[in-house]
């Protein structure tokens, strides 16, 4: 039974991992906080520290949003809309704060026809053939 259940649309990653280097006092002292119950693990630190940091400088980075009129938040393309753009002679700039992604249907001609740039700041999900296609668009 369970063998006939397909997903309608992929689920979507709610996060992205990254890899730190850090010098040995700063991890002595994260390890500390973390013993002692500040923390349940280092990952909780370090997501809590960048959370911090990022609210601290929100104000900042709002502007920054304005002024580079970037969408905020997870913007998905599908076939349908490429080619709506395409047919519309329209191109997209894709300028996403967060994650952007291209559905696994696309053709890289496709994407190269529909899509004049991308600037993603955070994730850019697309299939490789497709980031490949569009290499020299983004920023």
């Amino acid at each position: 039974m369970a063998g006939n259940v397909h997903d309608l649309r992929p689920k979507t990653p709610e996060s992205e991992k990254l890899t730190i280097n850090l010098g040995f006092v700063d991890l002595g002292r994260i390890d500390l906080l973390v013993r002692d119950g500040f923390y349940s693990n280092r990952a909780d630190f370090i997501r809590t520290a960048v959370r911090n940091q990022l609210e601290r400088q929100g104000d900042a980075v709002q502007h920054s949003v304005a002024r580079k009129q970037l969408s905020l938040g997870l913007s998905h393309y599908t076939r349908q809309d490429l080619e709506a753009a395409r047919d519309a002679s329209t191109p997209l700039h894709i300028q996403v704060l967060g994650l952007a992604s291209i559905a696994s249907d696309v053709t890289p001609e496709l994407a190269r026809a529909a899509i004049a740039s991308v600037q993603v700041l955070g994730a850019f999900h697309a299939s490789p053939k497709v980031k490949e296609a569009l290499a020299d668009r983004t920023a």
